[in-house]
């Protein structure tokens, strides 16, 4: 066993495992016809297919396919064997975690200074209200 390899995966897998990995490799809109069948056919098996679905997190991820896209990030972090290339992919990748990093940090700042011009608003409007509020009460 390799350190990529993923302990997940059994060496000989049932057939539960293989539908499963090959609903997974055709996308969501596979998980969903094979319910609406399950409902159509049987609705027990519709209604298995779709506890299924909610408690696994494939109804409402973005991908059902989460193995695929470990192992193409795990594979752009592999040397490529080119010497130049693998120095201008790790600069080139720290400088874009620095970016990230400074587009966070900015965006953190234009939340802070926006919950701040709200609370001054606030304070003013309570302050204003405030100071009418005698003026009514000596007017009466």
């Amino acid at each position: 066993m390799t350190a990529l390899s993923d302990p997940a995966v059994p060496e000989n897998p049932g057939w539960l495992h293989r539908i499963e990995t090959w609903l997974d490799d055709k996308g969501k809109g596979a998980w969903i016809a094979i319910m609406v069948l399950g409902f159509i056919f049987f609705w027990p098996v519709g209604l298995a297919l779709l506890a299924y679905m909610i408690w696994s997190k494939r109804m409402f991820s973005k991908s059902c396919s989460r193995r695929k896209s470990w192992h193409s990030h795990m594979s752009a972090m592999k040397p490529s064997g080119n010497s130049a290339f693998d120095a201008y992919k790790a600069d080139t990748l720290a400088r874009l975690e620095r970016e990230q990093q400074d587009f966070e940090a900015f965006l953190r700042r234009l939340r802070d200074a926006k919950d701040k011009a709200e609370f001054d608003q606030f304070i003013d409007e309570r302050a204003r209200e405030n100071h009418d509020e005698p003026e009514n009460g000596e007017r009466a």
